[in-house]
C-alpha cells in the first residue's frame, strides 16, 4: 500500500494473449476506437454548434449512437470466411459443377438407403416394342445405385416421357424392393426429309428417330418444311384412294400451304391448297377413263377446279410435233 492506505497497484490486471506483441496490438486497437470516437463527437458537436436547430439535432440523434460503437471481434475473420464461401459457391456455378455435387450428393444419399435394405432388387418393364430395355431405364435415370427410397416416382415419369418414342409412361415403386415402369410408344407413321436428312416421325409429328432402312423398310415419304406436322392430313386422304396410294412415292409440302404428289413415274401431280378431295377424284376417274398416270406425262396439274393442265415429257412433245408437220403439209398442198 502507499502512505494513504491505498493499494500501490490495481487488483485486475488486463490479460496479455500472445505475449508483447499482443498486448501492443490490443494497445493500438483501443487507440484507434479512440481516436475514432473522438473524432464523431467532435462531429457531432460541430453539427449542433453551427448547423440550424433542426437540422443540428437530427444529426447529433444520427452520430450519437456511433461514438459509443465498438467493432465486435472476430468480425474480419467472419467476413473473410463469408467472402471465401461466397467465391467457392460462385465458382462451383459458373464451371457448371452443380449437377456433378448433386450427383455425388444423392450417390451418397442412395448407398445408404440401399445399406437399409431398399435397394431395387427387379424391375419388371411393360410395352416396350422399338425400345430396348438399357434404353428405357437410361431414359428413367435409374441405375445400380438407385434406391427404391428415394426413387421420386412422378419426376421418373416424366424422364420417360421426355424420350421422343415413349408417349405416356407409369411408375410404381413396391417396397422394399421391386418397380414397376409400364410404357406406351408412340408408332412410326412415316419418313420426314428436310434439308436432305431423314427421320422417322409419329403420326402427330413428333420425331422418334433418325432414319434406318432396316428397322423402317416401308413407311410412306413426306418432304418440306412442316410437313412432318401434316403428314397425317394427307397421308390419310390419299389412303382411301389405293391406286394413288400405290403410285405415291412421295408427298411434298410447297412453301407450307399446299401438296405435290411425286409419282414412281416420274408424274408429279399438284394438288390445290383447298379441295384436294375433290381433285383426287378428278384425277381417279381420268385415270380409268384415259390411264393418264400411264401416259407419258411429267405434270399433272389439278390447282385449278374447272380444267387440268397436263404436260406432256420432252419426248413425248417431240413426237407429238414430229405427227402434225406431215398433215400440215398436206394442207399447204390441198390449197
Amino acid at each position: 500500500m502507499d502512505g494513504g492506505g491505498r493499494l500501490a497497484e490495481p487488483l485486475k490486471r488486463a490479460r496479455q494473449v500472445g505475449g508483447k506483441k499482443s498486448a501492443a496490438g490490443s494497445r493500438r486497437h483501443l487507440r484507434a476506437g479512440r481516436r475514432q470516437r473522438r473524432r464523431l463527437r467532435h462531429i457531432a458537436e460541430f453539427a449542433a454548434q453551427y448547423t440550424t436547430a433542426p437540422v443540428g439535432r437530427v444529426l447529433h440523434r444520427l452520430l450519437k449512437p456511433m461514438i459509443g460503437f465498438r467493432v465486435p471481434r472476430g468480425l474480419g475473420a467472419a467476413a473473410s470466411a463469408l467472402l471465401i464461401a461466397v467465391s467457392l459457391v460462385y465458382g462451383t456455378v459458373r464451371g457448371g459443377h452443380v449437377p456433378e455435387i448433386l450427383g455425388r450428393i444423392a450417390d451418397v444419399r442412395d448407398a445408404g438407403a440401399n445399406a437399409l435394405g431398399f435397394r431395387i432388387a427387379g424391375i419388371a418393364l411393360a410395352g416396350q416394342k422399338q425400345l430396348s430395355r438399357e434404353e428405357i431405364l437410361a431414359s428413367a435415370g435409374i441405375t445400380g445405385r438407385s434406391s427404391l427410397l428415394f426413387l421420386d416416382a412422378d419426376a421418373t415419369r416424366q424422364r420417360l416421357k421426355a424420350n421422343p418414342w415413349i408417349a405416356e409412361a407409369t411408375v410404381l415403386k413396391l417396397y422394399p424392393g421391386q418397380l414397376q415402369v409400364s410404357v406406351t410408344e408412340r408408332e412410326a407413321f412415316a419418313l420426314w426429309q428436310k434439308n436432305g436428312q431423314l427421320s422417322v416421325i409419329a403420326d402427330d409429328g413428333t420425331v422418334l428417330a433418325p432414319y434406318v432402312a432396316r428397322r423402317f423398310p416401308a413407311l410412306p415419304l413426306v418432304v418440306g418444311v412442316g410437313a412432318e406436322g401434316r403428314a397425317k392430313e394427307i397421308l390419310t386422304l390419299i389412303s382411301r384412294y389405293p391406286e394413288i396410294r400405290d403410285a405415291v412415292s412421295a408427298s411434298i409440302l410447297v412453301a407450307e400451304r399446299r401438296w405435290n404428289l411425286r409419282l414412281k413415274n416420274g408424274i408429279d401431280v399438284r394438288l390445290p391448297e383447298s379441295g384436294i378431295e375433290q381433285a383426287l377424284d378428278t384425277l381417279v376417274a381420268l385415270d380409268r377413263e384415259k390411264k393418264l398416270l400411264s401416259r407419258d406425262v411429267t405434270v399433272i396439274d389439278l390447282r385449278l377446279p374447272d380444267r387440268v393442265t397436263v404436260r406432256l415429257s420432252d419426248a413425248a412433245f417431240q413426237a407429238r410435233e414430229d405427227a402434225l408437220k406431215p398433215k400440215t403439209k398436206r394442207k399447204g398442198s390441198s390449197a
